[in-house]
């Protein structure tokens, strides 16, 4: 809890969390992903969550013991205007109205005419009707595919001319990002990332260089593709591989570069890193991307579906 917080009902109001407020986040965000099979907050949220940020409110809902049971956040730093709302709710403390209590709290700080997002991961139904009842669309889908790490097929030669190393940071963070920025133009998120995204990833405890491949063309040393594998780890459960992020320039498209990163990453995983599967996110609308990773044996698991009002 810090000072200077605000009441409304049950819901408290709060400018910024300290350390040990966001770490009930994060309690409550896991207790959460593992009654539901898909975490509440996606990694943007979580790596944001300590920053002392006027542009991000944050709403809470505690026991009478100070226990987190509810939190919300509002996010108006997008420059276009637009807020974003995560909203996550113990499954014990469910279907009682604080999923409903926290939206309507957290919505007062978006203007009438502004577009407001927000993610259903796992598509759970309460997340559904919720936003239906608050005058938000489906708008958007994202898929977690997985495929087991058996069976793989042999990595692909690169195109001439072309070879795979790892990444090194502090070397390679402009032109990745250049490289980001141009295979991710017409992403909504992905290419609007800063030298502060990438390097408060590189800083994480699963981050390893290794896992992180770049396609570097031989004869000028420019940045072609890349393929940023991660590990998710989690107490009682089996570690899964995930391709976190996977791009090529587009004036290298057309050559089977893809194929070959692809392939190379998911052999990372299983003989680098001993792994048995394998996960990854995609926009549904994506067709590209889609028919790739089903040829590359991925398989739909789970739906997250973006809601949007205004």
């Amino acid at each position: 809890m810090t000072g200077g917080g605000v009441t409304v009902g049950r819901v408290l109001r709060q400018d910024r969390l300290t350390p040990g407020a966001a770490a009930d986040v994060l309690t409550l965000a896991r207790a959460a992903g593992d009654a539901d099979g898909a975490d509440p907050l996606d990694e943007s949220v979580l790596l944001r969550l300590r920053e002392p940020t006027s542009a991000a409110a944050h709403h809470s809902v505690r026991t009478p013991e100070g226990r987190l049971v509810g939190y919300a956040r509002l996010d108006l730093a997008d420059p276009t205007g637009a807020a974003d709302l995560d909203l996550v709710v113990h499954p014990a403390h469910r279907r009682a109205g604080l999923g409903r209590a926290l939206a309507v709290a957290a919505l007062t700080g978006a203007s009438p005419e502004s577009v407001v997002r927000a993610w259903a991961h796992g598509d759970h139904p309460a997340a559904a009707a919720l936003a239906v009842d608050l005058g938000f669309g489906r708008a958007r889908v994202l898929w977690q595919l997985r495929r087991p790490l058996t069976d793989l097929p042999a990595v692909p030669r690169p195109p001439d001319g072309v070879t795979l190393r790892a990444f090194r940071p502090g070397a390679d963070d402009d032109a990745w990002l250049a490289l980001n920025a141009r295979a991710f133009a017409d992403h909504p998120e992905q290419g609007r990332w800063r030298l502060a995204d990438l390097r408060a990833r590189l800083a994480e405890p699963w981050f390893d260089p290794a896992g992180f491949l770049l396609a570097v063309e031989g004869a000028t040393g420019r940045l072609l593709g890349f393929h940023w594998t991660k590990v998710h780890e989690r107490p009682g459960s089996a570690p899964i591989g995930e391709v976190y992020v996977l791009g090529v320039d587009p004036s290298a498209h057309g050559g089977g570069l893809g194929r070959t990163l692809t392939a190379a990453g998911l052999a990372y995983l299983r003989e680098r890193r001993g792994l048995g599967r394998v996960m990854l996110y995609v926009d549904e609308s994506n067709a590209a991307a889609m028919a790739l990773y089903r040829r590359a044996g991925f398989a739909q698991w789970c739906a997250h579906v973006n809601y949007r009002r205004g």
